[in-house]
């Protein structure tokens, strides 16, 4: 609300006077009225922040009400009544009331006095303590229960506890916290006594929280204990991992602290938080772990891609109505980089200072609220009318939605969100989480290493403090890193805890492969030694081996008969069986006959026997016991049963009783029965049974089917009666043909049993031969093994020897290795220390910091430790985790040779944060593309569908490289940065999805930028690598090229070599490592494995062939490289070239350049360069044609003023690596220092020059120069006094002093000629051509160009340089007509359409110019990537051309660097100097032109002298004000459109119509451009001066000693204006060369401080030397206030006043202007007075203002109100001071001054004009016909006593370009050196206008500044005699200050 526009409105503030002065607003949409009715306004404010200030006239709407803070006792008594309140009802002892006005007391004493000494500045805004932390105190003990404070002594404690809780969480320095804890224990000490006791309790352990107890039912207690609440937490932290993502936090003190502090906010009714810490500090973690305790949930929004304000409020409904109607607890957690939008705070702040956010909710959900909440408001028994359902609903939203801000106070983005957003932090209680201190970073170190076994314990303690010790000195680095290298590098808890664990998984790993290594060769070793113990067992073996073999030759002979005669018997005995066998078959055959028969027979039977199972099938259990229920049955069933048991009668006694009952009987049991059935013996039935069955058989009733009807049962048994009588039947007839066929079978037997024992004799006869024949093989078998295994014995001997001898050099060198590995072992803790230091800490430091870390700083530590860590002396890191072969690898790979580039890549290997390269020379990721080759998955933040590969990767495991990072990231992509697995690890959330996790997953992120700013959070969650090239790496890459261009045949063979090289190097260490893994998988006894023993040799031979080759590629490396040598130079030369053209972009954002881009031109260079047999010189031709080449480059893309900066750089740079020059000089030069405070004993040189040339002086070098410019004044005069001291010779024998001397000489003496004395420096040093200043045409620079590198135009005023395309197009055929050439101006909405030129272009090569790309900032990133896109496969015709304003600060900045750096640079200035202007503006003509006209003469003299005309109006502007009044852009246009006009003129004219030439070209051609009427006059004068009828009589002079050249052809003017043209002064446009002075020392100045700052730098931080920043303003501040005088008092100045003449109206209105001024002044200086108090909250304004009060500058809001000045702070002050003074004089009797000092008004012109009113009015002239005269006195304002009686006398003018002769009383030319000199006092006087003299004058204007233009005052005729024109050109004018 508060914010105040530019026009000093409040916009709010307006509206609501508007709707209380009218009763209505306006609908701006609709364009209509709005009556607003019945609304009344309840306001307020806080008048110590926002504006302060309300406008009285929407005030006087309002009755005003104070509301003091309230007074001592009134707290007391609101306080005391809360507190005996409390006490009363919850029980709590009687004595504790007794102290409760003493608490009070204390609580009110603490308050005031914290409030009034942590007063709030700009880094501590937030130190602002009123009632609400007063109450928040209360808040907090009100927690309390009897359990809790049972003393009086406990509520004490229980006070300090929560006090610490609401002031000291807040406090931001060590040093605060310090100074509360003594204030604290003061105020303690004087209000209670005995405190002593407490103090000591509370000093060891004073913590209250809700879960001291356990965790459960929240109750506020005291901490029992650190292991207790530890414990806790700790259990809590368990259970809180295994629901939710796992947290892997360290406990240690500080954290627990911040835990119970979160918690007790969140427990608070209404409780939000503030957490301010760096990112990694560990706010979220605990907040999430104190939720937990807490039972709430968390709830954080998940950015996704295009998450807008709108998503953001949907978050929020749906997080309040989980609050308000759910009641369910929430911490809404959020956090800086969640911020997407900063009107995200314009909620967050209602949602904290309201608990309610307008239109969060349609009206229809409002209802459904409203309606869910009913019943609980009446249940609450309140009315459940809309409005207490609505607040019922907010109250509980604010009750159970608990805001917890996790903000980082890096930069000041929280400063400015708390001024904008107070509710950030008035309604948040805020806790701060320091740094931590060195013990917390102790402990938590050595928490971790407890659970580390392979470390001795008493070494622990030591490590830890190292760990600690390398965080603190690179947070210290880090602040000389940012302060001589600009560059931004953080550390955080976060990084130190990554330090932490990657220490532990590197010291595993490499334990774990370190003893992997060692049981290798150990194996190996083992091996070596088994086998040479093994060849004398194996002699012995061989010698009883081969008695044996003869002994089983012999047995072999004996068994050989024996199996003959064995053989015979077995086949006799076989004819016998055969025989028998024959008889057998005969029989057999028989058999089988008689065996069909019967089966035939049989199977007639065979239906019945089913049919009788079929009957059986339908009986079962049931239908029996069914059928046994009859009690009387049919006779049919009867009879059925009767036959059963005749059938089944045991032994054919057949029953005499068949009756029913007894069938009964039978069946009593159904199972057995139905069993009986089954298995009944039909083949067998008794003649009894058969007989007495027939009967029934015969009864036509016993047939199943009619027994049916009857009984189902009854069927079943009828039938199988009756076929198993059938069976039974055929059976009968089939038996005896059984019997015959048995008889037969049982001759067969016998027949069979006979020829059974004939075989058996014949298989016994058959085993026995077999046994022998068995004996027999077995005992060759035997004889052959013996053989081979004396044999094997034999070759197992041969082999071992092979092995022993083999082996020998490795027995020696493992056995070495296994020593050193051990040795290693023992080292492996603080090796791996070191290492993990480096990983961590130091990749994005550059070499430098590097080196000074690991060798100045760390190692000398370690070794100064009492418990010393084990560690290798001399380690080196690299050595550790890479070895030769790796890195050869790498350099295969295209990995630059040099160390940073290996020490990166071996971070970038073993980091486990992801690694974030800073790669502006795009080597690093040229190697990584190679490494990981098509593994690797490219994309961008922000191309299409990069998510979506990322997630790919993700589950696949894959290598992914995010490219061109900016400097913010993707908050989408946070939890993928910090690794937050979720679920144990298995799944990433990326937006709103949850991807799953490979643990293979690797990130890569990558930025071109050179040097990115990114936050602590980001680089805690990534390890930086800087891989910005090194000047030795750019070294060898160069010398490698220049090499292979120069002997290609070494090149070739080196990097074959290299190549060669590597390959042994990988070959040798994988057949080591295959030998020792053979060796040690090799079995027990290995020596039987020839092939291992053979590959052994192998590799042995192997290694040997590559050991020699690699002796011989060493001798021949040394060859090559000597060779190699003798081009360094060259290579070295590039290089520094390079580092100085990067350089570049510290001085103009826009001169960015790529490597690449750089290496071409380097090649043409060295193929352009002369060739010479002789080596030597051809060396000093490519360094000179290298030198040159970059220089021309470089210098097209650089701004004229820069071009003079870039050279002396370039020589300095130059000498220095050649050691030409002395540093000490250099540094004179650079820095100039001067002895300050001596006077100068000579008058032609100022103070400040011999305070230079004293400090000089006081070199060994220059001793004496100082005494002798004293005693040879006369010839030191004339040589500083002379116009060009450069080009002259020194005094004496100064003259022989070296070139860098003699320049040092000059900066003391001459500084204004520094630049000339540069340019001359340069030329004897680099040669001619370099200050040579001719522009490369456009067609050499466009050959240049391609498809990826485009043309950039940097524009300056004044010139189009897209002319050169169009013209260059013309010539190529592309043209607008041609469709293949499209201009496309940029600004609103172009974008589109320059797109799809782009796109276009790239398909057909068509050119492309984007006209003014700095008018779209928003656009630019996609311009980027289009042009990167359209750099590869794009017709290689296709060619792009930009054009850019440079912005005007740094700041302002936008072209993207990718932009600049591949494209060709060019700025396309007018050119300085008036050689260069001359010649480019001759440039815009050819020979045809000058032959166009008949009248050559006239048209060829007129033609040159607007040439020159040109250039001199063009170069004027570099003179500021002197020069042109305002600066135009004065453009080639205008030339070349002038000589049309007088080509067309002079066709037209016989005579030559010069004052219409002079007219058109004066006033219209270059007049357009012209606002300024002085200026129209110079521009006038020129051309008077060179365009008249003298110039044809060759007399003209266009400048002193350059006449008008006569008639010559085009090249002939060229050469005319090179021999001709005298050297560059101001001479040539008019000037006097004081004209150049003041700009040439400030250009000089400038030039050598830029030279100093681009220097390497070692700056050390001087603290604390000029106090704290606002302690100086404080003391300014005082100092302004107190000298600035009252205002004027008009009103009583009035009443002094008889008559109102113009001069008292011009004294009161001055007097108004003065009050105006310091009424300001005061205001604001005493509100930043009341801000720095902390009385205030720092506005925007108050800031500004303390800025300018800091950097000596007049702050705006005074310069406003002020007067026009040039001055800074310091000198304008005193001069208000001395206005001021005068002023009173002059009101204090209002007589006018004897002088008056006319500088000293506001308006001068008011009081000039008054002259002329009071003379009007004297006279009765008319006013308007009069003017002023001037006529300059002789004397000084000290010799005046009195006023003139008419007119006034004025003083305090200065000449500026001239001077004033007061002698003669005329405008003289001015004196060398002396720029503005005084002019005596003036007399001014009103005359009639007709009656001023106008010969001889000249009309000279009058301004208050040096600025002119705007300052102008009045015109003074001033006397002369020369010709006015003079001094028109030499731009004189009268000053009012200087």
């Amino acid at each position: 609300m508060p914010e105040v526009d530019t026009y000093g409105t409040v916009q709010p503030h307006t509206i609501i006077r508007q709707h209380l002065d009218y009763g209505h607003w306006y609908d701006r949409n609709k364009l209509s009225l709005k009556e607003i009715m019945n609304v009344q306004y309840v306001s307020c404010m806080n008048p110590t922040a926002g504006s302060f200030t309300i406008n009285p006239r929407l005030q006087r709407h309002f009755c005003v009400f104070v509301l003091s803070f309230p007074g001592a006792d009134a707290l007391s008594s609101i306080y005391s009544t809360l507190l005996t309140q409390h006490l009363q009802l919850g029980n709590f002892p009687a004595p504790l009331h007794k102290s409760i006005p003493q608490l009070v007391h204390l609580a009110l004493t603490l308050h005031q006095k914290i409030a009034t000494t942590f007063l709030s500045t700009a880094i501590k805004f937030h130190y602002i303590f009123n009632l609400r932390d007063f109450a928040n105190i209360f808040q907090g003990i009100l927690f309390s229960s009897v359990e809790c404070v049972k003393s009086t002594h406990d509520l004490v404690k229980l006070y300090l506890h929560e006090s610490n809780r609401v002031y000291r969480d807040k406090m931001v320095e060590e040093k605060d916290l310090d100074l509360y804890d003594k204030i604290q224990t003061e105020a303690l000490k004087k209000i209670f006594d005995d405190t002593e006791e407490v103090l000591e309790q509370t000093q060891s352990l004073n913590v209250y929280c809700h879960f001291a107890s356990g965790i459960g039912e929240p109750k506020y207690m005291p901490v029992q204990s650190w292991e207790l609440l530890t414990q806790t937490l700790v259990e809590a932290l368990e259970n809180h991992n295994e629901v939710n993502t796992v947290m892997d936090l360290v406990l240690f003190e500080d954290a627990v602290h911040h835990v119970c502090h979160i918690s007790r906010i969140l427990e608070s009714p209404r409780g939000n938080a503030l957490l301010v810490g760096v990112g990694g500090s560990g706010k979220q973690s605990l907040t999430r772990l104190a939720a937990f305790i807490s039972s709430m949930e968390v709830f954080q929004i998940t950015l996704r891609k295009g998450y807008q304000i709108l998503d953001f409020k949907v978050d929020l409904a749906s997080l309040c109505l989980k609050a308000g109607v759910k009641n369910q607890s929430t911490v809404f957690l959020m956090t800086d980089a969640q911020v997407a939008d900063e009107r995200f705070l314009v909620l967050i702040n209602d949602l904290l200072a309201s608990g309610e956010i307008p239109d969060l909710y349609s009206d229809d959900e409002v209802e459904s609220i409203i309606n869910n909440v009913r019943n609980e408001v009446k249940s609450h028994g309140l009315v459940d009318n809309r409005e207490n359902c609505w607040k019922f609903f907010i109250d509980r939203v604010r009750r159970q939605l608990k805001v917890t801000l996790c903000f980082s106070p890096v930069g000041d983005k929280l400063r400015v969100r708390s001024r904008k957003f107070p509710a950030i932090v008035n309604c948040t209680a805020i806790d701060w989480f320091h740094e931590w201190p060195q013990q917390a970073l102790e402990s938590v170190s050595l928490r971790f290493l407890q659970n580390t076994e392979s470390i001795e314990p008493p070494v622990k303690q030591s490590i830890s403090k190292f760990m600690a010790f390398v965080h603190t000195s690179v947070n210290r680095t880090s602040q000389s890193y940012l302060s001589n290298e600009q560059r931004y590098n953080y550390t955080t808890p976060k990084s130190f805890l990554e330090f932490i664990r990657l220490y532990q998984s590197l010291l595993r790993r490499n334990g774990k492969e370190l003893k992997s290594k060692m049981e290798r060769l150990e194996n190996g070793l083992l091996k070596l030694h088994s086998t040479s113990a093994q060849v004398d067992d194996l002699k012995a073996k061989l010698a009883t081996q081969e008695v044996e073999l003869k002994q089983k030759n012999e047995d072999a002979d004996k068994l050989i008969r024996v199996v003959g005669v064995e053989t015979d018997k077995v086949s006799r005995e076989k004819a016998v069986a055969d025989e028998e066998e024959q008889r057998v078959a005969l029989i057999m055959q028989e058999v089988r006959q008689k065996q069909k028969d019967c089966e035939e027979d049989l199977a007639k039977a065979e239906p019945a026997l089913t049919a009788a199972q079929a009957a059986l099938n339908t009986l079962n259990k049931t239908n029996l016991t069914e059928l046994k229920s009859f009690g009387s049955p049919p006779l049919a069933v009867s009879n059925v049963s009767a036959a059963v048991m005749v059938l089944m009668a045991p032994a054919g006694k057949v029953p005499k009783d068949r009756s029913w009952k007894a069938a009964k009987v039978t069946m009593a049991k159904v199972d057995s029965f139905l069993d009986a059935l089954v298995n009944f013996d039909k083949e067998n039935i008794h003649e009894n049974c058969l007989k007495a069955i027939r009967p029934y058989l015969q009864d036509p009733e016993f047939n199943p089917e009619f027994v049916a009807t009857k009984s189902y049962a009854a069927a079943g048994l009828c039938s199988w009666v009756i076929n198993i009588v059938r069976f039974h039947e055929v059976f009968c007839d089939v038996e005896p043909k059984r019997q015959a066929l048995s008889k037969a079978t049982l001759d067969l037997t016998a027949a069979q049993e006979k020829l059974a024992a004939v075989k058996a004799k014949i298989s016994h006869l058959n085993e026995n031969l077999a046994k022998l024949t068995a004996k027999f093989e077995k005992a060759t078998a035997d004889k052959l093994k013996c053989q081979q295994e004396a044999e094997a014995t034999a070759g197992t001997i041969a082999l071992a020897n092979r092995l022993v001898r083999g082996l020998a050099s490795e027995n020696v060198r493992w056995a070495e290795a296994v020593q050193n590995f051990k040795q290693q072992e023992s080292t492996l803790c603080g090796d791996i220390l070191l290492v993990t230091a480096f990983i961590s800490y130091l990749g994005f430091f550059s070499k430098r910091y590097r080196q000074s870390l690991m060798d100045e700083t760390w190692r000398p530590y370690l070794s100064q430790l009492k418990v010393p860590i084990p560690v290798t002396p001399g380690l080196d890191p690299l050595r550790m985790l890479t070895d030769d072969a790796d890195v050869a690898a790498w350099q295969n790979e295209g990995l630059p040779a040099d160390r940073m580039s290996m020490e990166n890549a071996t971070i970038l290997l073993n980091c486990e944060r992801w690694p974030l390269l800073v790669d502006p020379q795009l080597q690093g990721i040229k190697w990584i593309k190679n490494k990981y080759g098509e593994d690797l998955r490219v994309t961008q933040i922000g191309q299409k569908g990069y998510l979506q590969i990322i997630e790919h990767a993700l589950e696949a495991g894959d290598v992914v490289l995010i490219e061109n990072l900016e400097e913010s990231i993707d908050p989408v992509l946070g939890p993928l940065l910090g690794r937050e697995v979720i679920k144990k690890g298995r799944f990433i959330k990326i937006g709103d999805k949850e991807c799953e996790y490979n643990a293979k997953f690797r990130l890569i992120l990558h930025t071109k930028l050179a040097n990115p700013h990114y936050q602590p959070e980001l680089q805690a969650q990534a390890t930086l690598i800087n891989f910005t090239v090194t000047r030795d790496g750019l070294e060898d890459q160069l010398l490698a090229a220049v090499v292979s261009m120069e002997r290609p045949d070494l090149e070739q063979l080196k990097s074959e070599l290299t190549k060669q090289q590597n390959g042994f190097k990988i070959t040798l260490k994988t057949l080591e490592d295959n030998l020792l893994s053979r060796l040690s998988s090799a079995s027990g006894n290995f020596l039987g494995e020839t092939s291992l023993v053979e590959n052994l040799e192998i590799t042995k031979q192997t290694a040997a062939e590559v050991e020699t080759k690699v002796q011989e590629a060493k001798v021949t490396e040394v060859k090559i490289n000597e060779a190699r040598e003798h081009y360094r130079p060259a290579a070295a030369r590039a290089s520094l070239l390079y580092f100085i053209m990067n350089d570049l972009s510290k001085i103009h954002p826009m001169y960015q350049f790529s490597l690449k881009a750089f290496s071409i031109v380097f090649q043409k260079a060295v193929g352009r360069a002369a060739p010479n047999e002789n080596l030597k010189e051809r060396l000093s031709n490519l360094i000179d044609s290298i030198t040159f080449s970059v220089y021309q480059y470089t210098t097209r893309g650089l701004f004229e003023c820069d071009k003079l900066t870039y050279l002396t750089l370039l020589t300095f740079q130059i000498l220095l690596m050649n050691q030409e020059v002395n540093t000490a000089e250099l540094d004179f030069l650079l820095r100039s220092p001067m002895q300050t405070g001596i006077s100068s004993p000579v008058e032609f040189l100022s103070d400040q020059a011999w305070g230079g040339i004293k400090a000089l002086s006081s070199m060994e070098e220059f001793a004496n120069l100082d005494r002798d410019i004293e005693g040879s004044a006369k010839s030191w005069k004339k040589f500083v006094e002379s116009e060009c001291p450069e080009k002259e010779k020194f005094p004496q024998e100064w003259k022989n002093k070296t070139a860098l001397q003699r320049l040092c000489m000059l900066r003391a003496l001459r500084p204004d000629r520094m630049a000339y004395a540069m340019r001359d420096f340069v030329e004897e040093k680099l040669g001619s051509k370099y200050v040579v200043g001719r522009a490369l045409d456009f067609a050499t620079s466009f050959e240049e160009s391609g498809p990826a590198t485009p043309m950039f135009f940097i524009l300056s005023p004044g010139v189009d340089p897209l002319k050169d395309v169009e013209t260059q197009g013309r010539k190529l055929g592309y043209t607008f007509n041609n469709r293949n050439f499209h201009n496309v101006s940029l600004g609103q909405g172009q974008e589109v359409v320059a797109e799809a030129a782009l796109d276009l272009a790239a398909k057909k090569g068509h050119w492309v110019i984007l006209q003014n790309i700095h008018l779209v900032a928003k656009w630019l990133s996609t311009l980027e990537k289009k042009l990167e896109e359209h750099s590869e496969d794009s017709h290689p015709e296709f060619r792009v051309f930009m054009s850019a304003e440079p912005a005007p600060s740094p700041e302002g900045h936008i072209i993207p660097q990718g932009i600049l750096e591949n494209s060709i640079k060019i700025t396309n200035e007018p050119p300085t100097g008036m050689h260069a202007n001359l010649h480019k503006a001759l440039d815009n003509f050819t020979q045809d032109t000058l032959e166009l006209c008949a009248r050559e003469t006239e048209f060829k003299s007129i033609l040159f002298a607007l040439c020159y005309f040109h250039a001199v109006v063009a170069e004027r502007r570099r003179f500021g004000p002197q020069g042109w009044n305002r600066p135009y852009p004065f453009n080639t246009g205008d030339l070349t459109i002038s000589v049309n006009v007088l080509y067309n003129f002079l066709e037209a004219n016989a005579k030559v119509p010069y004052d219409d030439l002079r007219y058109l070209f004066g006033e219209i051609m270059y007049g357009g451009h012209i606002t300024d009427d002085w200026d129209r006059r110079l521009c006038r004068t020129y051309l008077e001066e060179f365009i008249k009828p003298e110039m044809l009589e060759g007399e003209l002079s266009l400048a002193p000693g350059f006449l008008l050249p006569g008639n010559m052809d085009y090249s002939g003017y060229h050469q005319y204006i090179d021999t001709e043209l005298p050297p560059e002064s101001p001479y040539l446009y008019g000037l006097h060369p004081n004209a150049e002075i003041g700009f040439l020392t400030q250009t000089s100045d400038k030039l050598f401080r830029t030279v100093l700052e681009l220097q390497p730098q070692d700056r050390q931080a001087g603290d604390g030397a000029a106090g704290t920043r606002e302690e100086q303003v404080k003391g300014l501040l005082e100092e302004i206030l107190e000298r600035v005088t009252d205002e004027f008092n008009i009103p009583e100045l009035m009443a002094k006043v008889e008559e109102r003449t113009p001069y008292i109206v011009v004294a009161f209105q001055e007097c108004e202007r003065m009050n105006c001024l310091t009424r300001e002044m005061q205001r604001s200086l005493r509100e930043l007075d009341l801000g720095l108090k902390g009385e205030l909250t720092m506005t925007s304004d108050m800031e500004n203002l303390q800025n300018a009060l800091y950097l000596d500058a007049v702050p705006e809001a005074w310069a406003r109100r002020a007067y026009p000045s040039t001055a800074g702070l310091a000198a304008w002050f005193p001069d208000l001071l001395h206005r001021i003074k005068e002023l009173e004089a002059w009101t204090g009797d209002f007589a006018m001054p004897s002088t008056v000092w006319l500088t000293g008004f506001f308006n001068p012109q008011s009081f000039l004009t008054a002259i002329m009113q009071s003379m009007a009015r004297k006279n009765e002239w008319p006013l308007d016909q009069m003017a002023l005269q001037c006529d300059v006195t002789k004397k000084n304002k000290e010799e005046f006593r009195s006023p003139p009686r008419e007119g006034a006398y004025i003083h305090g003018l200065f000449m500026e370009g001239a001077r004033w002769d007061t002698q003669a009383g005329i405008i003289t030319e001015a004196k060398l050196k002396d720029l503005t000199p005084p002019m005596p006092v003036m007399f001014i006087k009103a005359i009639p206008a007709d009656k001023q003299e106008s010969r001889s004058i000249y009309p000279c204007p009058v301004y208050k500044t040096s600025q002119r233009g705007p300052t102008y005052v009045w015109t003074f005729n001033l006397k002369t005699k020369e010709n006015p024109s003079k001094w028109v050109l030499a731009g004189v004018a009268l000053l009012l200050q200087i």
